[in-house]
């Protein structure tokens, strides 16, 4: 193989990597919506945009804390334990094709009710329960 220059070794992996650029948010963004937690090891957040994985059971983790800390009236409890679901906003880097949160950089619960009120978010909860 040839040398390369800095130069051109530089664009050879910009070239490269360009083609991850649009599925890649490497900046963060502001999601709200339904964040279910319906089993060990599984968690999404469905908003106006679909389900975002968070978490899948021996598959992806997002870095980062969850669940949000809901208080007492934020979560909806089904089956055993504490799994179910809740409102919330996390502030999150996510790969916009494979649907997927990389990073949580920060959560706030929000009450059910505003997710109900939430047109973008109709029929979710439903599907929750």
């Amino acid at each position: 193989m040839p040398h390369l220059s800095p130069r051109a070794h530089a664009l050879l992996i910009a070239l490269l990597i360009a083609p991850l650029a649009p599925t890649l948010s490497l900046a963060a963004e502001l999601r709200c919506g339904w964040f279910a937690n319906p089993s060990p090891g599984n968690a999404s957040l469905y908003d106006k945009d679909g389900e975002w994985i968070v978490a899948a059971q021996g598959g992806h983790q997002s870095n980062g804390d969850w669940p949000p800390a809901f208080r007492r009236g934020q979560w909806v409890n089904h089956g055993p334990g504490s799994y179910g679901y809740g409102c919330a906003c996390l502030k999150v880097e996510v790969d916009r094709v494979a649907m997927t949160v990389l990073d949580i950089l920060a959560t706030t619960p929000r009450p059910l009710s505003a997710c109900r009120r939430d047109k973008a978010l109709t029929g979710i909860e439903r599907k929750l329960r």
